[in-house]
């Protein structure tokens, strides 16, 4: 069963064609207005590269959030238009889970360890949870501010490995807790969501390609522009 994945919850445009929850190939792009400068373009590369059409694949999995809300608004509008215009189900896939799936690859986890994928958010806010190292939810996904305090009482009890592109600016804080480690590598990608999407849909678990909404956590707050001189 073929999936195309789609990442757009952070800066990281990444679009991934996977078979059966494995990794065929991968298109990224990180640099400012990626999303809507290449996600079609990637799309469409990636189905043309493997002789593929929309109606060839067995479903369209886009990542649902928590993250950017233009990015979030980019990346299920283009899943929903895929899914419409084949006749496709759609998955959504939890941002953070597949942050830590990413985390996961990348590093051997002591069985005690819990994995806290971040997303950047304003000042010293991230979106954040914690799962375990078969990746079940042992924390559900909140807003944190950090302090010194935030996650002390885990951090007693648990190694945590922290991760993501909002951990960062947590390093310093949270860096005082012999049981906190930070992996510098990324892991924002279309490709960690292969497994997961797979699972989702042997299991059925599809969405209202109409009436799906991605999962802001947090209302989207407007600036006001400032004034040119």
């Amino acid at each position: 069963m073929k999936i195309l994945c789609l990442e757009t919850a952070t800066e990281v445009c990444s679009v991934a064609l996977t078979e059966d929850g494995k990794l065929l190939h991968l298109r990224e792009d990180a640099s400012q207005g990626a999303h809507s400068r290449n996600l079609t373009v990637f799309i469409e590369e990636l189905l043309t590269e493997h002789n593929l059409a929309a109606t060839d694949l067995a479903a369209v999995a886009v990542s649902e959030g928590p993250g950017s809300y233009t990015g979030l608004r980019i990346g299920v509008s283009a899943a929903k238009g895929l899914c419409y215009a084949a006749n496709l189900p759609l998955i959504a896939v939890s941002t953070l889970k597949a942050m830590a799936a990413g985390a996961k690859a990348q590093t051997t986890l002591a069985p005690n360890t819990l994995i806290c994928p971040m997303i950047d958010a304003r000042r010293m806010e991230v979106y954040s949870a914690f799962f375990t190292p078969d990746l079940q939810q042992f924390r559900g996904v909140a807003a944190d501010i950090i302090t010194p305090e935030i996650y002390a009482e885990l951090l007693e009890k648990h190694s945590v490995l922290f991760c993501g592109n909002g951990a960062p600016k947590c390093k310093e804080i949270l860096s005082a807790f012999p049981n906190a480690t930070f992996l510098d590598q990324a892991v924002t990608s279309a490709q960690y969501m292969a497994a997961l999407a797979y699972e989702e849909l042997k299991a059925n678990h599809t969405q209202d390609v109409a009436y799906f909404e991605p999962f802001y956590l947090k209302e989207f707050i407007a600036g006001t522009p400032k004034k040119m001189l």
